[in-house]
């Protein structure tokens, strides 16, 4: 298992980005660019996120390749095509405290979590990792 040591920054992430893809199902690209700040600064979200997001970013691909998804991880950040992930395949992946820190900080159901974050996180990384390098924090 992963240090802790990223699971503040992990679940502020990924909070933001299962309430946006179950609040904005078909804006998700949007939401990212949002997020990111495209070409100017990053949103007031993603400078709320403890350790910048860069560093969550970061502790989550580190995470997921510690905890057996570092081939999903690696399509997501390289150019190739993204690989899938099942909710249940990433609820083992990020473990149960932080699923449920998830659910509390966002007042979803672990389920619902699930199957957002196994929709959208591949796109989110994916955009996130332009030419298939990790953001500078």
């Amino acid at each position: 298992m992963a240090s802790n040591s990223n699971m503040p920054s992990m679940a502020a992430l990924l909070g933001l980005v299962a309430v946006a893809g179950y609040q904005n199902r078909d804006k998700i690209a949007s939401f990212v660019q949002g997020l990111t700040g495209g070409a100017a600064a990053p949103s007031p979200a993603a400078a709320a996120i403890p350790g910048g997001l860069a560093g969550a970013l970061g502790g989550l691909v580190s995470h997921m390749q510690a905890n057996g998804a570092a081939d999903v991880a690696q399509s997501w950040v390289g150019t190739g095509a993204n690989q899938p992930i099942s909710g249940a395949q990433l609820s083992q992946v990020l473990g149960p405290d932080l699923v449920n820190k998830i659910s509390a900080s966002t007042g979803l159901t672990p389920d619902q979590i699930m199957q957002q974050l196994s929709a959208v996180l591949p796109q989110v990384v994916d955009h996130m990792t332009p030419q298939g390098q990790m953001p500078r924090a």
